[in-house]
């Protein structure tokens, strides 16, 4: 029997839909408006970038499009916690799933990013390896 075929733009777009979701969910306190937008920016940007990342001009800027997902999910992570311990949705115990999607999600692009600076030439500096 095959296995399903990995594909990391469909687990970023639904990772998006998944977080559009839970924004769309949160209450419209002064609170719940700012973390949901910023929810909303951090978590559905790494899906636009990854593309961008495919298309890549070099090395070097296909690493960089890499760094700024994982950025943009480490934000998200940690706003997804906020949301977790605040009163912002009405069952957080409901955001354990995206949580962890997002933790490994985070893992996969450090992993990738690691790799494309460890296929540099070896005249290159390297950055330092992303921790998740």
């Amino acid at each position: 029997m095959k296995e399903p075929k990995y594909d990391l733009e469909d687990r970023l777009l639904e990772f998006a839909v998944r977080a559009i979701r839970v924004t769309e969910s949160m209450n419209r306190s002064p609170a719940g408006i700012y973390v949901a937008d910023q929810l909303l920016r951090s978590a559905t940007s790494p899906f636009g970038h990854h593309g961008e990342a495919e298309g890549a001009e070099s090395r070097d800027d296909f690493v960089h499009k890499l760094r700024v997902c994982y950025k943009e999910l480490r934000e998200a992570r940690r706003w997804l916690r906020l949301v977790q311990l605040t009163p912002l949705v009405a069952k957080p115990e409901l955001l354990d799933g995206i949580v962890t999607e997002t933790g490994e999600l985070v893992r996969i692009f450090a992993a990738s990013i690691r790799t494309a600076e460890s296929n540099r030439p070896p005249s290159r500096t390297k950055r330092s390896t992303p921790n998740t």
